[in-house]
């Protein structure tokens, strides 16, 4: 079910030509869980991720269980909170989009990762775990997107957080689309 629902998430994707223009330098992953996931291997992602070219944005590989362990801690830390929420995709970071979601009705939070505590710092996979505590702290409830301005080295990011990876998959083609808008009219 996981990989069907992330089959026709990419095919939402990657028929959106405003899609190219909200995908970060590290690419796109999307996720999805499956019920009751315990660990990375209960996740499926998209092995070598989401990129474009052209234009044109397309998927590297076909989607598979424990393809993506950044994006799968996030959700799996999530839904420690919310075993509802089962899907995230990573998008850009830019202001007018943090703003669109705002104006979207969507529940906003964010981290700072220039406060991460030096022992999450020195551990690999902790910064993503802190960082959804973070963010659900400052929220009070588990919010649909969490973004990050970024650190040393680490770029800005805005995580989507949904029920499945369509719905993840729809949400930011709408955004993209709005923020290609917005650019549009700022030009």
């Amino acid at each position: 079910m996981e990989i069907e629902n992330l089959k026709k998430a990419l095919k939402i994707i990657t028929s959106s030509p405003e899609f190219a223009h909200i995908i970060p330098e590290v690419r796109t992953n999307l996720v999805m869980a499956k019920i009751d996931a315990k660990t990375e291997e209960d996740v499926a992602g998209i092995p070598g991720r989401i990129t474009a070219a052209n234009g044109q944005t397309f998927a590297c590989r076909e989607p598979a269980f424990g393809a993506s362990s950044h994006m799968a801690r996030m959700v799996l830390n999530v839904q420690k909170h919310d075993s509802s929420k089962r899907s995230v995709i990573n998008i850009k970071y830019h202001p007018n989009m943090v703003e669109i979601c705002t104006k979207l009705g969507l529940i906003v939070s964010s981290y700072e990762r220039i406060n991460e505590p030096d022992d999450v710092k020195e551990s690999e996979g902790k910064t993503i775990p802190w960082g959804v505590e973070e963010s659900i702290k400052k929220a009070g409830v588990v919010p649909d997107v969490i973004y990050h301005k970024g650190a040393w080295g680490k770029e800005p990011i805005i995580c989507l957080i949904t029920t499945d990876a369509v719905e993840s998959a729809r949400m930011s083609v709408c955004i993209a689309r709005l923020f290609v808008d917005m650019k549009k009219i700022h030009e």
